[in-house]
């Protein structure tokens, strides 16, 4: 067993098919990952980590009732991603934003991932051949992925408290397998709370601006070929440490935290196009068992 403690969903103890996954070198890279890119280049609040959500989701669909499967799955789904997240999506110009879905089956598959899962009588297929109905559903709705990086995000980056995040988790509950809000109050709630997450904190223009600039860096690096594409499925302390050891990506990286061409990139326009997003929650009523 082992004990977890989620800003979210408080103390929570997992069977050891959890701890044993935690203790893989792939999702111990999830830690050194941050989950809003380069953001925290100039928003130091926007720090936490890739693993953080992926145990989140962990624990939201626990929490809803889920199986032990779609809870595994749930803290698999982001294993894939590169350092600095979509920035890898940025650096390969996927405008989906889902280059680490394309690449999720080779990643898992070459992991300690598929010994740990026979080792507890499950098989790496049911992970990647799954219907995980709570875990993923299409926009506008609702799912743990969808919610827990909306309430996760929208906290540190100031938006929403952690007493209206847990507040909000006690008017959710599952029917027909999807998460449904119970409360109108809290089903408009979290939809605005999305809406800001995506036009104030990911469409930021300073954010943005940090997203692009590293992108660009490691773009630039790449064709030259001093940075290689496996080197993107290090944490981002190796990809940063690597592109400052040489003097232009030192002052490249310097120039992000201080905002230089910030006002260029304002007068130029964005270049990066970040996939728009919008949530469409309906209260369901509470005579719903």
């Amino acid at each position: 067993m082992i004990q977890l403690n989620d800003i979210l969903y408080g103390n929570v103890e997992l069977p050891a098919i959890f701890e044993d996954l935690l203790n893989t070198a792939a999702l111990k890279r999830l830690s050194g990952v941050h989950q809003s890119g380069a953001i925290f280049l100039v928003n130091p609040d926007m720090s936490h980590s890739r693993l953080e959500h992926s145990i989140g989701v962990t624990l939201l669909i626990r929490m809803l009732g889920g199986s032990e499967l779609e809870q595994i799955a749930g803290l698999l789904h982001d294993v894939s991603h590169t350092a600095f997240s979509h920035v890898g999506d940025y650096v390969f110009e996927n405008k989906e934003e889902n280059y680490h879905e394309q690449v999720y089956a080779d990643v898992l598959l070459n992991s300690e991932i598929p010994a740990v899962l026979l080792k507890h009588g499950y098989h790496i297929d049911q992970v990647l051949n799954g219907d995980f109905p709570i875990l993923e559903q299409p926009l506008p709705h609702l799912c743990a992925d969808r919610l827990d990086y909306t309430l996760r995000d929208s906290l540190h980056g100031g938006l929403i408290t952690r007493y209206s995040a847990r507040l909000f988790l006690q008017r959710i509950k599952l029917h027909d397998e999807q998460i449904v809000v119970t409360d109108e109050v809290q089903a408009d709630w979290i939809n605005d709370v999305f809406k800001r997450l995506n036009d104030d904190l990911f469409n930021l223009p300073l954010h943005v601006y940090a997203n692009q600039e590293l992108a660009v860096i490691i773009r630039n690096f790449l064709k030259s070929g001093f940075l290689k594409e496996s080197d993107l499925f290090k944490d981002d302390t190796f990809l940063l440490n690597k592109i400052r050891s040489t003097n232009a990506g030192y002052e490249a990286v310097k120039a992000i935290k201080l905002h230089k061409g910030y006002t260029n990139f304002l007068r130029k326009g964005s270049v990066l196009k970040i996939k728009p997003r919008r949530l469409k929650v309906i209260q369901t009523h509470n005579q719903i068992h």
